[in-house]
């Protein structure tokens, strides 16, 4: 790639945290990379953030400690960032912008790849199918996540959710033995110190980084580093999948993260803000690291996200949670009521959601009987629940019999399907299953076909 060289000098007007605001003398594009030296002859990486007719802006995602306004020079170059990937990226730890921290040597690149990555043909998307399995029952069983989905889940400060995010890369496999063709991309998004090596110790420990890519952004790092985590961690993804033919699983957690440093460089930007702060082409920007997920007509990889995120304040409708509703297919969504029970996970089952569960479980993908039994679950849990709230009222005492059933129900169903402290696998989920409606009569259970009532629960009232 060819670099045009640019002396600032005179030409800088204000640095401002990672941005480097300078007057516009040369032709440059948007998002093109430029290499910043200064005084101590280190290149630093960066990106044009910003261009006009007059000025241009710089976003250095490495520290800008000794820089200076009259002894620094920008190298720009004619193209977008880009991200050397290879075959040697499994079972490697990166940075936020792609350069490894384990102590390795750098990746051989048999490709240079842009970070904003690409644009995927809708005519050329295809239905994503089959299943993931995440050892947890709550997904696998009632929500299940599928190949080429966008399933996020909703948590909040103080949750549980970095340890489910660990366990998920850890025990996220395929169903059927297919796990030479699985691979795992973890991205650590504005996390600390203990968390980023809490990441790191628990997947070495469990020998699954052999088949994990990760990408660490640490908290204290620049925000603007915060924005190109995600889409490195991507851009490695799609070589996986797209390229090497692996299915592959992106967890990334904390997109909250993401977010409000989209909020912070935004407002240095001088750009207008809109709800909450947040800029008004939030959906967009989101858009463009969700979309990336699918599958592709005559590719035989996919790329599954499970993207991860705090509510503030616990407000699913806060613009973070709320947006990434409507881009991507469904929630998990995690209640800190349950949380102080000790249940863990504690998954909130009815207002959680798989938008593609019917197309990767069932006959031929999972097991005839799966979304049978998960429709019947959901529906008796919910009756649970309104049950609980009528109790609360008049008294359990004045309950009728097949109410009280529903009401033990319910806490048999938090403690033995939500609840759980090893792996599980899904055959392992559905014997919970139908374990627990032998709790009920049959006459209630109206999800199900009689033969499925007379197959495992046996043809009687409960």
């Amino acid at each position: 790639m060819t670099f045009t060289e640019l002396s600032i000098t005179g030409a800088a007007r204000r640095l401002e945290g990672p941005l480097l605001f300078l007057e516009r003398t040369i032709r440059v594009g948007l998002n093109s990379a430029v290499e910043v030296l200064g005084p101590d002859g280190v290149a630093r990486v960066g990106r044009v953030a910003l261009v006009d007719e007059e000025r241009m802006v710089i976003e250095v995602l490495e520290s800008t400690s000794g820089l200076g306004l009259g002894d620094t020079r920008v190298r720009v170059r004619n193209a977008p960032l880009t991200f050397g990937v290879g075959p040697g990226m499994l079972g490697r730890i990166f940075n936020s912008i792609g350069l490894p921290v384990d102590g390795g040597p750098p990746i051989p690149a048999s490709e240079f790849l842009p970070v904003s990555g690409w644009s995927i043909n809708p005519a050329a998307r295809a239905l994503p199918r089959d299943f993931i399995e995440t050892g947890i029952s709550t997904i696998d069983l009632m929500n299940s996540l599928v190949r080429g989905q966008k399933l996020p889940l909703f948590s909040g400060g103080g949750l549980p959710h970095d340890r489910m995010a660990t366990e998920i890369a850890q025990r996220a496999r395929l169903l059927g033995g297919e796990d030479g063709g699985f691979a795992v991309v973890f991205v650590g998004i504005g996390v600390s110190h203990d968390t980023a090596a809490a990441f790191r110790e628990a997947m070495e420990a469990s020998g699954a980084i052999s088949r994990t890519v990760m990408f660490l952004n640490r908290a204290d790092e620049p925000s603007a580093q915060r924005l190109l985590t995600p889409r490195y961690a991507l851009t490695a993804a799609e070589y996986l999948a797209f390229t090497t033919g692996l299915h592959v699983l992106v967890v990334m957690t904390d997109m909250t993260n993401y977010c409000e440093a989209l909020r912070e460089v935004s407002a240095s930007h001088g750009e207008v803000p809109s709800r909450k702060g947040y800029p008004g082409y939030m959906y967009s920007d989101l858009a463009s690291i969700y979309e990336r997920a699918g599958c592709i007509r005559g590719l035989p990889g996919t790329l599954t996200q499970l993207p991860i995120l705090t509510m503030p304040a616990d407000d699913i409708g806060h613009p973070i949670p709320d947006l990434t509703g409507y881009i991507t297919e469904g929630q998990i969504v995690l209640d800190r009521e349950l949380d102080r029970r000790g249940i863990y996970p504690p998954v909130r089952v009815l207002p959680s959601l798989s938008r593609l569960m019917s197309s990767g479980t069932g006959k031929g993908y999972t097991h005839e009987d799966h979304p049978g039994l998960a429709n019947q679950l959901f529906a008796a849990y919910a009756r649970a629940t309104r049950v609980r709230v009528l109790a609360s009222v008049m008294g359990a005492e004045g309950l009728t019999d097949v109410d009280r059933q529903f009401l033990e129900f319910g806490d048999l169903f938090e403690n033995g399907i939500v609840a759980q402290e090893a792996d599980r696998t899904l055959e392992d989920s559905m014997r919970l299953g139908w374990k627990l409606l032998h709790s009920l009569p049959a006459a209630e259970l109206t999800r199900l076909s009689r033969a499925q009532v007379e197959r495992y629960l046996g043809d009687t009232d409960g």
